[in-house]
């Protein structure tokens, strides 16, 4: 695999610019500038196989992801292009390919009754949510959903995605999308299965299943090897990457071949309406027999999925950015990829495009293609355009089972059968949050996103409000925060004191070991001010020690009356003990230390 293409360098004696839009800027905003100019034959020509190999698997993907979204096939295709190009300018993974994906989809059909209108004006609001979002430097929200809780979310969605596509693998007809009544249904209707659709839909998974083993044990191509088995290697290479495209062929050709009998057995996607729609804005309100549905009532009906769609919708993202950017060995800008997300979002919907983001599978199949450059997705894109100009008469002949295959099989590796086993080791408090979003999201998604969430900051603002205090016998007694100390842990701070040095008789001196305190707050300061007021009326002694330069900084700009704090422990050992020479930073500055003087001034 090709490395990075490295920024463009200027020339020797090339003095910057000083306007704001310098080259270092406009790189910054645009990326491919940062790499085109250094572009070469070799990159072109791996972009171009990787863009092949991506393109024919996004095609089928996105006619079954369009059935996930409860919309018509040709909206998956009309979600697939526009963030090829889009990423093509402003990404900066040269792997991450944009486009529609199992959890999205899902998301789209909470929200938006199977509504075109309702679907493309949300990915509009999203990119729009997402942009603001990318321009504020807002990503770090994306920092407070936890691991545990994208876990749970992730293995409900598979489950729920998988298990509604049951009944089109059995060729089930009327059963509802809500998952608690398609469980019903599904079993209640099992009398009903079509055997052709099921069948078929059996023979696709295996034969996905065989391929992706395939793919996965292939062994490498060395050039030593001769030109026939490196031939041969290219061809099982190419045939296990489109399995997708390879197996829905083979179904339609079978589906076709039944047709032209005059006896079909399978469901069929039936027409797709042909070439891309023309642009034109979303639609802020919606005719229907009943009247005309405003903008305002539209946005109220999709409620909270104007958050979780954009949120999780860059949390995908992202993660799949971090993720191949760690594993191939460069960095990515996370709010450029926002920026990126937004726009593509925006401008699909222009198009007709549904919500999208980045997906693993297919980012998967561009890094292990040998990927160069974001200009893999020109050729991606390209391919999707194609296909909705010259192969939409072709898709009438999928059968539904043979998509829900794909579906299916693409979701199975979404479910972490190993998770539970990993936090019980590591930490078993975190299983609450991802218990508690796995079974909510079988309710509703945003409840399970929204409680996980919530009991995962409970679980780490109760760590900050209850930090662990380590105790040590000596001379003085020595108590130490394992973590920070903030305004709501003052409290435990002062139980400990009172409990374990004043309430004892006679009251014992303490060393109050800050070394892991970087910072304070103004309750932290009054805090310990009382405290010092109470060792000083029982006789004890209260001296800080290891304080850092910003916590020094606060305590002299308070001017707490009679605080004494030290280096080290021995200095305030030597300082009860009435030792000659040593002498407490009493409150003063002129008392610090010179070297911590000179941090302070800094």
């Amino acid at each position: 695999m090709s490395p990075p293409m490295s920024p463009m360098k200027p020339p020797k004696g090339f003095a910057p610019m000083s306007c704001c839009w310098s080259t270092e800027t406009m790189q910054k905003w645009l990326p491919f500038l940062g790499w085109l100019p250094d572009y070469t034959w070799y990159a072109l020509k791996m972009d171009f196989i990787a863009g092949i190999s991506v393109g024919l698997t996004v095609i089928p993907q996105a006619l079954a992801y369009a059935e996930v979204a409860g919309l018509p096939p040709q909206y998956g295709l009309y979600s697939a292009f526009m963030g090829c190009f889009v990423y093509f300018f402003l990404g900066t993974s040269r792997d991450v390919t944009l486009g529609p994906t199992a959890i999205m989809s899902l998301l789209v059909s909470f929200y938006t009754f199977h509504e075109p209108a309702y679907a493309v004006l949300l990915a509009f609001l999203s990119g729009c949510i997402q942009l603001g979002m990318g321009f504020l430097r807002l990503g770090l929200l994306l920092d407070f959903i936890s691991c545990p809780v994208i876990k749970g979310f992730t293995s409900a969605a598979a489950i729920i995605i998988g298990f509604g596509q049951i009944k089109n693998l059995l060729g089930l007809q009327h059963i509802p999308r809500q998952f608690f009544l398609q469980v019903y249904y599904t079993f209640h209707n099992i009398g009903e299965t079509r055997v052709g659709d099921a069948v078929l839909g059996l023979v696709c998974m295996v034969l996905l299943l065989v391929l992706k083993l395939m793919r996965d044990h292939v062994p490498p191509v060395h050039p030593e090897m001769p030109t026939g088995v490196r031939l041969s290697h290219g061809l099982v290479w190419t045939a296990t990457t489109a399995r997708n495209a390879l197996v829905v062929s083979f179904a339609a050709l079978v589906a076709y071949s039944f047709q032209v009998t005059g006896y079909q057995p399978f469901v069929l996607t039936g027409k797709t309406p042909e070439g891309l729609p023309d642009a034109h804005i979303p639609p802020f309100s919606v005719t229907t027999a009943n009247g005309t549905i405003s903008f305002t009532e539209m946005v109220q009906g999709m409620g909270a999925g104007l958050v979780v769609v954009p949120l999780m919708g860059l949390l995908e993202s992202i993660a799949v950015a971090k993720s191949f950017a760690s594993q191939n060995n460069y960095r990515i800008n996370s709010n450029q990829e926002l920026l990126a997300l937004g726009f593509t979002n925006i401008l699909g919907s222009l198009f007709s495009s549904y919500p999208v983001t980045g997906s693993f599978g297919r980012t998967a199949v561009n890094a292990q293609s040998g990927v160069c450059t974001p200009a893999g997705g020109l050729m991606t894109g390209a391919l999707v355009l194609l296909s909705l100009d010259y192969l939409t008469s072709l898709f009438y002949y999928i059968p539904k089972s043979a998509l829900a295959a794909v579906i299916i099989m693409a979701v199975v590796p979404l479910f972490d059968t190993k998770i539970v086993k990993t936090l019980w080791r590591v930490k078993r408090l975190d299983l609450l949050p991802l218990c508690v979003t796995f079974l909510l999201c079988f309710w509703e998604v945003q409840y399970g996103i929204l409680a996980g969430t919530l009991v995962s900051v409970l679980i780490l603002l109760h760590s900050v409000a209850r930090p662990k205090i380590q105790v040590s016998e000596g001379p003085m007694l020595v108590l130490q925060p394992a973590s920070g100390l903030h305004f709501p842990a003052i409290e435990t701070l002062r139980e400990a004191l009172l409990s374990r040095a004043l309430e004892t008789s006679p009251p014992r001196s303490v060393a109050l070991d800050c070394t892991h305190i970087c910072s304070i707050d103004y309750t932290v300061v009054l805090g310990l001010g009382e405290l010092l007021e109470d060792f000083h009326k029982r006789g004890a002694t209260l001296a800080l020690i290891g304080l850092q330069v910003p916590v020094l900084r606060v305590l002299l700009s308070a001017d707490l009356k009679g605080v004494l704090y030290f280096c080290t422990l021995e200095e305030a050992e030597k300082y009860l003990k009435q030792e000659p020479g040593t002498q407490p930073y009493n409150g003063s500055e002129d008392s610090v230390p010179e070297h911590k003087i000179a941090l302070l001034k800094a």
